[in-house]
């Protein structure tokens, strides 16, 4: 089980579930984090800042540590924690901005890079010989994980200083598929020109990042990557610990780059209920299903807070193996107020305007994926040039 260090003030509202035993079909899955002989004999001697959260576990058949523990247990000088969004412990709301502090339980700095700044700023990569870097992400664009990435790489690339990343499995980097990101809707939620759902591991990313020379003035980050073992790209993995406070389970997390595009129009899609990206609903829809969203742990301020939706339960769907698009163009015809559906900020979500215009204007899935298919296409040949895993 993990540590006491760790989870003395982790266990809030039942946000760590006990660690699950392997599942037969994973042991085969060695994330990069567990091939300690790779990475430990090079971080001997330096002092080391790590960008982690609550879900950089190392696992065994039976037990789990985190990757602090871990390092601390090799006597390595861990002199900063860089935590992304949700903080280091993962239990900060959907978009809080977090605050510099000092880690109560281990007394090493936490830089918060979900707060005043989303880069590591020179001042703090000078007291540091290299970063260590392990997020689990879940693969898709506007998971903010992968612009932590981005920017932690860029810092590095900037200031000379050496990064390791430790790999871990992207449970959707079975397919890959949706809108391309435009350069005119680029930010926090989307920081390159790839489809919603890109189905590379955090490694590979990082590759394509230097690869592609996307990071500022282009320069490059010195790089190297501690692989997954056994792993392809088909390999079924379900996460053993939450990666956010709203992806409790395997099917959220499968669900997620389908149902995050509604989180810019008035529909719920289960933020303070216990099947958070596990269905959806409004006030105004008809159905059987329905729940009640309330202020619960990951959502102090869920949106309609109070109200009883009407919906669809996606709790039992099917594992998918594409970007669904018949929930929100249903949720979109059902709705009263269409012209107040799409929010300013769905393009963020989408990458491009033609998705809302194709909805409202009455295309059907069919076209709207045909027209995604010339930049799907391309993206995936640059994307193969960074394969670290069997496609």
């Amino acid at each position: 089980m993990l540590p006491f260090s760790f989870l003395k003030n982790t266990f809030l509202l039942g946000f760590l579930t006990a660690i699950c035993t392997i599942m037969p079909l994973q042991a085969q899955v060695m994330p990069g984090a567990q091939d300690i002989g790779s990475y430990i004999p090079l971080l001997k001697g330096k002092k080391v800042g790590v960008v982690a959260h609550a879900a950089s576990q190392i696992y065994t058949q039976k037990n789990a540590v985190h990757l602090i523990d871990s390092l601390k247990a090799h006597g390595i000088n861990i002199v900063s924690i860089f935590a992304p969004e949700h903080g280091f412990r993962s239990r900060e709301d959907n978009g809080a901005l977090i605050r510099d502090e000092v880690d109560s339980l281990t007394q090493i700095p936490i830089v918060s890079l979900h707060g005043k700044n989303r880069k590591p700023r020179p001042e703090y990569l000078k007291e540091i010989d290299l970063i260590l870097f392990d997020l689990q992400d879940v693969g898709a664009r506007f998971y903010t994980y992968l612009s932590t990435l981005h920017l932690v790489m860029e810092a590095c690339g900037e200031n000379n200083t050496p990064m390791i990343l430790l790999d871990r499995p992207n449970p959707n980097g079975h397919y890959v598929d949706g809108p391309v990101m435009e350069d005119a809707f680029k930010g926090y939620l989307g920081k390159h020109n790839i489809p919603i759902v890109h189905g590379l591991t955090l490694g590979e990313f990082a590759k394509m990042i230097n690869g592609e020379k996307w990071l500022n003035n282009q320069v490059q980050c010195q790089l190297t990557v501690v692989k997954n073992q056994g792993y392809t790209h088909q390999t079924p993995y379900d996460l053993p610990l939450r990666p956010s406070p709203n992806l409790p389970n395997a099917q959220a997390i499968n669900l997620y780059p389908s149902l995050c595009l509604f989180e810019q129009t008035p529909v719920s899609i289960g933020r303070g209920t216990e099947k958070q990206f596990q269905g959806y609903g409004h006030p105004s829809f008809k159905g059987d299903y329905s729940f009640i969203p309330q202020p619960n742990f990951g959502a102090k301020k869920p949106k309609l807070a109070g109200d009883k939706c009407f919906g669809v339960d996606l709790s039992s769907h099917p594992k998918l193996n594409r970007l669904e698009l018949k929930w929100l163009m249903k949720a979109y015809a059902d709705y009263p107020d269409k012209e107040n559906f799409f929010s300013a900020r769905f393009v963020k979500l989408a990458g491009t305007k033609s998705l809302e215009e194709q909805i409202q204007n009455g295309w059907s899935e069919k076209a709207i994926r045909e027209s995604w298919e010339p930049q799907l296409s391309n993206f995936k040949k640059t994307r193969s040039n960074y394969f670290l895993y069997p496609n």
